[in-house]
């Protein structure tokens, strides 16, 4: 019988690829694997706790907040603070970010981005949603609160991000800049299992994901590209999760598209929160992430918490066929 390895063993084993390994990342990431378990397990008892529907609020982009959004984001809050290994935390479902008090004898070296609870409207229909992690270096002195800049980092500079689907299964995808692994939590050991080793997206694939319904609202572009995807008779999949569009194009290979429209002219995914960790995924496997204007998303400058951006990825290939459509249309 082949030996299971567990999300915290594989961590430590590959703690030499850190470019600054010491540790705390390690930790760090086993915190959010923490948060993912207690997240999870709540998610899939939603409906007996009272924590379905809308928390009454609505978020910076004008999300309405459910219930879970709010417990997610306070679960990752509380797990990473514990840890002592984060110095400040930036959510979607926050204005501002949250400086995270330290812990005696540490210092504490890294931020976290997230998305708590991706996909969130879906929770009431019972479809499957994800949390979405990106971690930085701090810039500002160590011992310090944290500040702005800590966070208004080009993706370029994340050293982790990952994201965590709760679905059939529950799968935890994460990387640091040296290829893509998936862990599925096997309920009955409580552990995340090295389940997807070294994933690689297909160059290309026949699956386009985008919310085809504000067809007229996009730029002529991606309208045309559309029409060229239903000619060639591709597969539409559109979840309306981006951990779950997202999730099944790294596997099946195709294109996630969320353009602008005449609503939301700059797009309407949180570039520190969506667009940035999940174009590190999807780059450490093979895949590109651009915006309309053909810029590579992580080299994107961010000058805001809630910034958005327009965003495509997928399959090498395939995103090289949408740039020639915006090239001629545009």
């Amino acid at each position: 019988m082949e030996k299971i390895t567990t999300l915290d063993e594989f961590i430590i084993n590959k703690q030499k690829d850190f470019s600054y390994a010491t540790g705390e990342l390690s930790g760090l990431l086993r915190d959010i694997g923490v948060a993912g378990k207690i997240v999870n397990r709540e998610v899939n008892k939603a409906g007996l706790v009272n924590i379905l529907g809308l928390e009454g609020k609505v978020n910076k982009t004008g999300d309405d907040v459910q219930k879970l959004d709010m417990f997610a984001n306070d679960k990752l809050i509380s797990y990473l603070k514990n840890s002592g290994e984060c110095c400040g935390i930036a959510s979607e479902e926050m204005e501002n970010f949250i400086p995270l008090p330290g812990k005696e004898g540490k210092d504490a070296k890294y931020v976290v981005v997230t998305d708590p609870l991706d996909g969130s409207s879906n929770i009431d229909v019972n479809v499957s949603v994800g949390t979405i992690f990106g971690i930085y270096r701090r810039l500002s002195d160590a011992g310090n609160e944290c500040n702005l800049n800590d966070f208004l980092q080009k993706g370029s500079e994340m050293v982790a991000a990952g994201y965590i689907l709760y679905g059939t299964s529950t799968i935890l995808m994460y990387t640091t800049g040296n290829g893509v692994n998936g862990f599925t939590l096997d309920p009955s050991l409580g552990e995340f299992c090295l389940s997807h080793p070294n994933i690689k997206m297909p160059k290309t694939g026949d699956h386009y994901s985008v919310n085809q319904g504000y067809y007229l609202q996009f730029d002529l572009d991606i309208r045309r590209y559309i029409d060229h995807c239903s000619d060639s008779k591709r597969k539409l999949r559109y979840i309306g999760s981006m951990v779950s569009d997202v999730h099944r194009t790294m596997f099946t290979g195709g294109i996630f598209m969320y353009p602008s429209t005449r609503k939301n002219p700059k797009g309407k995914l949180r570039i520190l929160y969506e667009c940035n960790p999940m174009a590190m995924v999807v780059e450490q496997a093979g895949g590109k992430a651009i915006n309309l204007d053909l810029e590579r998303i992580l080299d994107l400058d961010v000058k805001g918490l809630h910034q958005t951006s327009p965003i495509v990825l997928g399959s090498a290939d395939v995103i090289d066929e949408l740039v020639s459509f915006i090239e001629r249309y545009q």
